[in-house]
């Protein structure tokens, strides 16, 4: 069994000159990441692996939720690859997790979070908002062996305010 926690980063901030790669987060940015991450204190996250985006405004949304949770840095790594919107490189990322790792969180981006969750979870989700944490159960032993799976969990910050 395997359980992946998808989590689209939070709200950016547009009024910054910068590459889109560079955009920090916005006011509601911080805050729903806050409140997001605390939601979650106590409901056993727990990942062996975090794997983050390394576009500004993705590092900033996992270190609220890397601090809220206490995730010990040993486990996280940064990736070039989840600056992905097609979904192709989140698929190919989590397919190489090693089989070692039974709870993996993923910070990245839409469109690729909101593919993902409609082509392997077993919930139909429009969109998954800013700072939107969906939980997807699969029926594998391997990463490698990924198929549809069951969403066992979809949070937004609307459901908290």
């Amino acid at each position: 069994m395997k359980t992946l926690i998808l989590i689209r980063h939070a709200k950016s901030s547009w009024k910054h000159d910068v590459i889109d790669h560079e955009r920090p987060l916005n006011n509601r940015g911080v805050s729903d990441s806050k409140m997001v991450s605390n939601y979650f204190i106590n409901k056993g996250l727990n990942p062996n692996k975090v794997m983050i985006s390394d576009a500004n405004r993705t590092k900033l949304t996992a270190a609220q939720f890397i601090k809220t949770l206490k995730i010990d840095s040993k486990i996280i790594e940064y990736s070039h690859e989840l600056y992905d919107f097609s979904g192709y490189n989140l698929i190919n990322t989590i397919k190489n997790c090693n089989s070692k790792v039974d709870r993996l969180m993923v910070f990245g981006h839409n469109h690729a979070i909101t593919a993902f969750v409609n082509s392997y979870g077993d919930k139909y989700i429009e969109n998954v908002p800013t700072c939107g944490v969906v939980i997807i159960e699969f029926e594998i032993e391997n990463w490698k062996d990924l198929k549809p799976g069951k969403t066992i969990d979809a949070l937004f910050p609307r459901d908290l305010k």
